[in-house]
């Protein structure tokens, strides 16, 4: 028999832990080995939960001899910290989005996986999405043509929830743990525009509190713009109560419509709802292209261990890299640049 790849979790912080560990007991081919926690009762209650070893000691987890790769879930300012001991461990990592808060600690964390050897793949559930990987690949086929607009509507409700703002997970709120909901949830949505369109080339922005103060800023909209001339249009909202999370690309050759992505909509998405849908010069009339919606959005989260463990098991690169974290990051730092002075900002 093959050995089960073992597991670490560094941290219980982001909640997504749990959905990765829940899918990751259904695996045939890994183990859950051992997790450590700065917040003890949570540590401990996850480990019973799933299976693991509970320690309070980072070293006991990130040296552990029976574990290959290791999860990094905690708060967003301590992804660096947590990546390097577990590069200096040599374990492969999967680090929670966004990479980090700073480009500085982003290249420093590039650096150390290479000079370790390791793998380091960033947990962005849009590139496992198949509506998404049906976009992507209709792109690069060029079905519509040059791109000239990417608009992509990308919201959340969490600012009105008040689990969310005095429960466990009010240090996504936190300016020093987190930065700001725009670092946090528009780092998905960056993310994809770069997958789909490569990395711009300048950015103007405006973010800022719309509807709440309880975080630095609730609401904002950037547009990058590109070498080839297309633009795209980022709309990131935590104070969105529902919506279609929806994503347009324009072509002089066809558009693509896709609705019902992500949290805000797939579990009030209508029962015969079309997912994505296509309009060409060939074919002038709306085409379903068959895509199912998740029964949930943590179905979307749950199939990001399986390529983790996919690129370890058979040594393939990493679907979404340290280089691509880095450009994510820059795409946010840059739109709360432009917002901030009130200009275009060039990368």
């Amino acid at each position: 028999m093959t050995p089960k790849i073992g597991i670490g979790i560094i941290s219980f912080a982001h909640g997504h832990s749990q959905t990765y560990c829940q899918r990751m007991l259904t695996y045939d081919d890994v183990r859950l080995v051992a997790c450590w926690d700065d917040d003890e009762s949570r540590g401990r209650m996850a480990a019973e939960k799933y299976g693991m070893a509970y320690s309070a000691h980072l070293d006991d987890v990130m040296r552990h001899r029976d574990i290959q790769g290791i999860i990094i879930t905690c708060e967003t300012n301590r992804h660096a910290e947590m990546a390097l001991a577990a590069a200096n461990a040599g374990k492969h990592i999967l680090c929670q989005k966004p990479m980090a808060l700073t480009l500085a600690d982003c290249d420093r964390m590039a650096e150390e996986m290479q000079k370790a050897g390791i793998k380091f793949m960033m947990a962005y559930q849009m590139r496992h999405d198949p509506s998404n990987i049906r976009i992507k690949k209709l792109l690069d086929e060029g079905v519509l043509g040059k791109i000239g607009l990417l608009r992509r509507r990308h919201c959340i409700p969490v600012l009105l929830d008040e689990n969310f703002l005095k429960g466990t997970s009010r240090w996504h709120i936190d300016p020093v743990k987190n930065m700001g909901m725009w670092m946090d949830d528009a780092s998905h949505a960056t993310d994809f525009i770069h997958w789909m369109l490569g990395r711009p080339v300048s950015v103007m922005a405006e973010i800022e509190n719309t509807l709440t103060d309880v975080s630095s800023e609730d609401t904002g909209v950037a547009i990058y713009k590109f070498s080839s001339g297309a633009m795209a249009v980022l709309v990131n909202s935590s104070v969105t109560l529902a919506g279609e999370n929806t994503t347009e690309v324009y072509g002089d050759r066809g558009v693509l419509i896709q609705n019902y992505d992500d949290a805000v909509s797939t579990a009030i998405a209508p029962p015969n709802g079309i997912s994505l849908k296509l309009f060409t010069r060939d074919n002038p009339v709306w085409m379903d292209l068959g895509i199912d919606i998740p029964a949930s959005h943590g179905e979307r989260i749950a199939s990001v261990p399986r390529a983790f463990i996919d690129c370890i098991k058979y040594d393939t690169e990493p679907t979404v890299t340290a280089a691509d974290g880095r450009i994510s990051v820059e795409m946010i730092l840059a739109a709360y640049q432009s917002a901030k002075e009130g200009r275009r900002i060039t990368f």
